[in-house]
């Protein structure tokens, strides 16, 4: 066993066991199950009013975990989705996490008057790089003591292609450390997406602590079964609909 293994072991001994496979087997028995994972995403740009309500109507349809759209169709999505029981979801410090940290916690503000429920921020990549430890940890405290106090919940973005071994390990336990609710890999936008090594290495340090989302790249069954497997307990991804007609077609 190389010295990486052993040291993961150790992580997940220390932090609690996930059972990855049990998750996976519940998560894969049905397109209801399956879908209660998924973060139904759309937050490209060009993103149109009409788009957005469809991608609500499409999250209530199929009871996916969460609708998630940028801020500006937070109050759009809560009209649609009013009495679905369905989240909505949105991002803050997006896509490039170089905010401003009080700028952060008032978007934070702002999104959960407006009805944001699931709050998926980046995190201060630049800061985290130069060794800023605690600036980086209270960047992300600021978000998650908003959304807690709103009852809502904070994911925090890593963006795991830019980061070396040893930085995804400091940012997850700082994340950790700060009260967030998921580690999450990706923003979708950068030079690469999850990849099961990465969502394995975050349950590795997160064991039961909190919950890992994969995100990024996201397109078929195959690549979901994949996340599932190495780890992460949500997904976010746009071809969510299509994922669920593939399981349902086995």
């Amino acid at each position: 066993m190389t010295t990486k293994a052993v040291a993961m072991e150790e992580i997940e001994r220390d932090n609690g066991s996930f059972d990855a496979a049990a998750f996976s087997r519940q998560a894969l028995s049905s397109s209801h199950s399956l879908a209660a994972v998924f973060d139904h995403t759309l937050l490209k740009p060009q993103t149109t009013r009409e788009q957005a309500i469809k991608l609500c109507e499409e999250a209530a349809e199929h009871r996916f975990a969460c609708a998630m759209v940028n801020p500006a169709w937070v109050s759009t999505a809560h009209a649609v989705l009013a009495g679905s029981g369905v989240p909505i979801g949105t991002v803050l410090g997006f896509p490039l996490g170089a905010s401003l940290s009080i700028s952060k916690r008032k978007e934070a503000v702002e999104l959960v008057k407006l009805g944001a429920h699931d709050l998926d921020m980046v995190l201060n990549i630049g800061m985290l790089k130069s060794g800023m430890n605690d600036r980086v940890q209270q960047d992300i405290r600021g978000v998650v003591e908003v959304a807690h106090e709103a009852g809502a919940i904070v994911k925090v973005i890593l963006e795991t292609c830019l980061l070396n071994i040893e930085e995804k390990l400091r940012a997850s336990e700082l994340a950790i450390a700060a009260g967030i609710d998921f580690l999450k890999t990706s923003t979708g936008f950068s030079t690469g997406g999850a990849t099961p090594e990465d969502v394995a290495m975050l349950r590795g340090v997160a064991g039961s602590r909190c919950g890992v989302k994969a995100s990024g790249g996201i397109r078929t069954l195959a690549d979901a079964m994949a996340m599932l497997e190495a780890g992460a307990n949500r997904i976010g991804a746009s071809a969510s609909v299509s994922i669920l007609r593939e399981l349902q077609q086995d």
